[in-house]
């Protein structure tokens, strides 16, 4: 006769599924960092609507500024589907660089800080979206913003679905 002791449990933890970790991370990443741009650009007198377009007109240039609500949902599907990307991209990448889940602070900010540097030297300029001259203040303030709202965020949260 076997006698099960209910005081001993076994715990099998998996981890999250990459869908789930993606999801997770590119959330909490697209609505940290538009929250900080919709507070910062607007403290600079930018109302919402036109910092979404503005986000549109990556893909439509100068005429998302005509397209009212609309250019700005497209603008904000934009910003997640980038947001998203980029958290799959660091789950990716993840899978074969061990560093990224053993230190998730460190690599946070570094990914945040070349995330910022891709967007702004490589995609912005590929893209319809209007470029602006170089400003120290903003780059500063862009960089902040990605660190904490991007790439930490992203970094933190696959490691813990990875554990």
């Amino acid at each position: 006769m076997t006698f099960i002791n209910p005081a001993v449990q076994v715990v099998q933890v998996k981890p999250t599924p990459a869908w789930r970790s993606i999801l997770l991370a590119g959330s909490a990443c697209g609505v940290l960092d538009i929250t900080a741009a919709l507070v910062v650009y607007g403290a600079m007198g930018l109302p919402p609507l036109r910092l979404l377009q503005g986000v549109a007109g990556g893909i439509m240039g100068p005429k998302a500024y005509a397209g009212g609500i609309a250019t700005a949902l497209l603008g904000l599907a934009c910003h997640f589907f980038i947001a998203y990307s980029a958290a799959a991209f660091y789950f990716l990448l993840s899978r074969g660089i061990s560093f990224l889940l053993r230190q998730p602070v460190a690599s946070g900010v570094m990914y945040g800080i070349a995330v910022y540097f891709f967007m702004n030297r490589i995609v912005v300029p590929l893209s319809a979206a209007r470029k602006y001259p170089f400003s120290l203040e903003s780059m500063v303030i862009g960089v902040v913003i990605h660190i904490f709202c991007v790439g930490l965020p992203i970094a933190l949260l696959v490691r813990r679905s990875q554990r």
